[in-house]
């Protein structure tokens, strides 16, 4: 997985390296009953093999991210010497005794993880009304492979900006009541990051993916005050920064020699450290009205965080981080942060301490974790038992709100007529 560095990566392939190298589908799912309207603000897009055909400038046609299919039949991206895979665990609709993190083909992967009408559809076997789609293998969920992998940021510049307009007009723009849109943003400079973010904003933009922990990525820190103007830009334009876990290419892990199931498990501990790390670096009390949400974290930490924050808040003052500031940091926490669920069902139960109000379901298609094809069922185990103003509220209406993302009136009230 590309949220991984290079030794976390060979010890979860190790765990997969004997499985049988067949590819069978299973057989296709009927469409599930909708008992929720459903908004997932975790799921992601393949690349597909066309996506910089005709959008980007002649001189870097030659050099941009282009498919090379090898001797024995494997599809990689190539760029900038770089050869991210084409699926970045891309297995729903296969066995998991087949499932590996690097399905090596398209065809190896079922077609909406790359194609937007079939996409479309697998949101409807699944009863999903609308989707948060996170860049995969060759941006990095974060966008960074676009740009840290070259030392031309005039072809950075050009690349980002094709993904960009490749999401809006050709991802999202056939089914823009279906996509959230997402955009990548530029690391390299954070005051032409703030005016892309402006000018994304414009076009229609709702969001921006970012890495978690920038400084891990060889960039700036949150402390510094860098990033100050694209923050300011996020506030303005009312762009949710979402970071999703691994986007600064690391993960949590154990002993070197530990079994690759560690870092499986431990993979949402991202999320509460980076939350961490975005409270008290300040950005929340210097923009107040920036909204910031963590993707396939879950919520299991979030109340146990509450609660540390409140006792250290006991004795906050010797060391003089959250001087003169009138909010403490769990009240920041839970104005600026939104969290989001994919099985979390004996956390839903602290719903309360966490706040109905900042919680989001996922469903975290096309990947291992996925819900797909299941996920109403899920959502109903975990939750169905819910008053139903707190049913709305984290299946869709957070979500809804939270990235401007209106529901028509028919299927906030009927499921299954979209």
């Amino acid at each position: 997985m590309n949220a991984l560095n290079d030794e976390q990566r060979k010890r979860l392939l190790a765990g997969v390296a004997d499985r049988p190298k067949t590819v069978t589908f299973l057989p296709e799912p009927e469409r599930r009953p909708r008992r929720f309207t459903l908004i997932s603000v975790d799921d992601h897009v393949v690349a597909p093999p066309h996506l910089f055909e005709g959008r980007l400038p002649a001189k870097f046609v030659e050099r941009g991210p282009r498919i090379i299919e090898d001797a024995d039949g494997r599809q990689q991206w190539h760029y900038e010497g770089t050869q991210p895979n084409v699926g970045l665990n891309a297995v729903v609709g296969r066995p998991v005794h087949e499932a590996s993190f690097e399905p090596s083909r398209f065809d190896e992967m079922r077609k909406g993880a790359w194609d937007i009408d079939a996409r479309v559809h697998d949101m409807n076997l699944n009863g999903v009304y609308a989707s948060v789609n996170f860049p995969s293998a060759l941006p990095g969920f974060g966008g960074q492979r676009l740009q840290l992998g070259t030392k031309d940021p005039e072809m950075a510049r050009a690349v980002v900006r094709a993904w960009n307009d490749w999401h809006l007009e050709e991802w999202t723009g056939p089914h823009p009541d279906r996509i959230i849109p997402c955009q990548i943003p530029w690391l390299l400079d954070p005051h032409e990051a703030a005016v892309m973010v402006r000018e994304n904003a414009a076009r229609g933009f709702h969001a921006v993916t970012f890495p978690d922990a920038p400084e891990k990525l060889g960039l700036p820190s949150l402390h510094t005050g860098y990033w100050d103007p694209f923050m300011a830009a996020c506030e303005e334009t009312g762009t949710v920064i979402c970071l999703h876990i691994g986007s600064s290419s690391t993960a949590p892990s154990t002993a070197p020699d530990a079994p690759p199931d560690t870092i499986g498990v431990l993979f949402f501990a991202y999320a509460m450290f980076a939350t961490v790390d975005w409270l008290y670096s300040r950005i929340p009390v210097r923009f107040p009205n920036i909204k910031i949400c963590l993707s396939e974290g879950g919520i299991a930490w979030v109340a146990g965080l509450l609660d540390r924050l409140d006792h250290v808040g006991r004795y906050q003052e010797i060391y003089g981080t959250w001087e003169g500031i009138e909010l403490s940091p769990a009240e920041v926490l839970q104005r600026n942060f939104w969290f989001c669920a994919l099985e979390d069902p004996s956390n839903f139960q602290l719903r309360h301490r966490i706040g109905v109000d900042n919680i989001l379901v996922e469903s975290d298609y096309p990947h291992l974790d996925s819900t797909w094809p299941n996920t109403q069922h899920i959502v109903a185990e975990s939750i169905g038992g819910f008053p139903e103003d707190e049913i709305r509220k984290i299946t869709w209406e957070n979500a809804s709100k939270l990235f401007q993302h209106p529901v028509p009136a028919s299927v906030a009230a009927d499921p299954e007529s979209f």
